[in-house]
């Protein structure tokens, strides 16, 4: 975890960056996310007895610490804090549950995306927007989050109607994956990863070799 970096501006007041101040009064509040993970999760996979969950509720974002973004290079790196001390405490897999509650680093790793992931995505739907846009406006997340949705559907959108449209979206795919995810179907997908891995490799030396005959 990175140090809260908070400085004097030009003006002389304190300037904190916007990860931190995600988690001291913003989207990931430290004390209300993880409440709203523990709702999202008891909604798509039961009430979670397991007290590693709730440890993975509270810390799992607290890697945004410090970051000058939340989207950017540094934020999206946000999940391998948790996961480093899941895993060192509980083992691997409790670390992938932690560092796969990113889509985009799941991507990146051919994997699944945890259940953990669904159950945070369940937030934003769960969360009121009289408690979350005023969160997000006073950090100056809500501009760096709409801009990310900055396409067609999205620009005519009031902060209002985009929260809406974005909790809709978001607990439509969380409850899509859950009952997919319920099916058993998550965990072979991490091992697919490698296979997946492997699968591209081989398809790039056979074009390789295809390329070499042809100049031959």
């Amino acid at each position: 975890m990175g140090t809260g970096r908070c400085c004097l501006s030009h003006q002389g007041r304190i300037s904190i960056n916007i990860g931190t101040k995600s988690l001291l009064f913003g989207a990931h509040q430290f004390i209300l996310h993880p409440l709203f993970v523990f709702w999202g999760w008891w909604k798509l996979y039961g009430f979670p007895y397991d007290p590693r969950l709730w440890l993975a509720f509270i810390i799992h974002d607290w890697g945004y610490w410090g970051c000058p973004n939340m989207d950017g290079p540094e934020g999206k790196c946000h999940p391998y804090w948790a996961a480093m001390v899941m895993a060192r405490w509980f083992g691997d897999e409790w670390g992938d549950e932690c560092r796969l509650h990113s889509r985009t680093i799941a991507k990146h790793d051919f994997m699944s995306p945890s259940r953990l992931c669904a159950a945070d995505k369940m937030v934003t739907s769960l969360t009121p927007a009289w408690l979350y846009l005023p969160m997000v406006r006073m950090t100056g997340e809500l501009a760096e989050y709409m801009e990310q949705c900055s396409t067609t559907q999205w620009l005519e959108l009031d902060p209002g109607q985009w929260y809406a449209l974005l909790g809709q979206q978001t607990r439509a795919w969380a409850e899509r994956f859950a009952t997919w995810n319920n099916y058993g179907y998550t965990r072979p997908l991490h091992v697919d990863g490698q296979r997946r891995r492997n699968q591209r490799a081989t398809a790039g030396s056979a074009r390789e070799v295809h390329s070499y005959r042809k100049d031959r």
